[in-house]
């Protein structure tokens, strides 16, 4: 039995958004806000990318540190010379470790979005950037990241908060903002209304018992964390890209293919 640890999809308020993921589910499942969605991710609707995770160009070799073993802590990562900004926090803003702030976060912010859209077992099939040209070793901000199912909804992530009126998450008939305030009348009374979503499993212990999947697991989880590495490819590659969501392979685009598995320095070995 696995389990990973992104609480949002079944307990605790949910990063700034201000309000458990639960309601939001049962409001989508009840379909009052129409079919496709778009769910808005950005600081106006309370997720901050944490761009301040962006890497530095021109490191200059430093001597390493007698207390790391620098040879194991860069692992099966290409060699570079050790400099103290690759290491501890600041790995994250380098391709060879990590993507940045969406590398780092956004697996949190958007594997309760997979669940919110029913998404589980699927993934977009396409992604499209507006983003600077990124440097080939130090990760950089970007501005916006589109991605859009096949059936039309679309997951947004928005770098730089352009869209002041954003709502969380919109339907044909509706919307709903930060704090969970809505255009829909009478919005929590609907809420009370309406069926809980089906049950999770959201102890382990439980999990073990019975044999059943704990609510985030590895099959949700790898889905959600596709989602993050297919913005990190396009951002990185500096280019949109079709995906095929069954094989999980890109579309006609060899070059972003050998990125999602790439070589292991020697001597590892999976």
């Amino acid at each position: 039995m696995f389990r990973l640890n992104t609480w949002f999809r079944f307990k605790d308020q949910f990063y700034g958004l201000g309000t458990a993921v639960k309601p939001l589910k049962k409001l989508v499942n009840s379909g009052v806000l129409g079919w496709p969605l778009k769910v808005t991710v950005s600081g106006i609707t309370g997720y901050d990318w944490k761009f301040y995770w962006s890497g530095l160009h021109n490191l200059k070799p430093e001597p390493v540190p007698p207390e790391l073993d620098y040879e194991m802590w860069l692992g099966p990562a290409p060699y570079k010379p050790y400099n103290a900004e690759r290491v501890h926090s600041k790995f994250r803003g380098y391709w060879d470790y990590d993507g940045g702030g969406l590398g780092d976060m956004g697996q949190h912010y958007l594997d309760p979005v997979q669940y919110l859209l029913g998404k589980d077992e699927t993934g977009p099939v396409s992604v499209e950037i507006d983003a600077p040209q990124q440097h080939y070793d130090a990760v950089g901000s970007w501005r916006r990241i589109t991605y859009t199912y096949s059936d039309g909804c679309q997951i947004i992530l928005d770098g730089e908060n352009r869209d002041n009126d954003a709502a969380y998450i919109e339907g044909p008939n509706g919307k709903v903002f930060k704090g969970f305030i809505s255009d829909i009348p009478d919005i929590q009374k609907l809420i009370d209304s309406l069926p809980d979503p089906d049950p999770q499993i959201s102890t382990f212990s439980e999990s073990v018992r019975t044999r059943k999947k704990f609510a985030l697991n590895e099959s949700n989880g790898h889905r959600s964390c596709s989602i993050v590495n297919l913005g990190v490819i396009a951002v990185r590659l500096g280019r949109n890209l079709r995906y095929d969501p069954v094989n999980e392979q890109f579309i006609h685009d060899d070059g972003a293919n050998k990125l999602i598995s790439q070589p292991m320095r020697d001597p590892w070995r999976i």
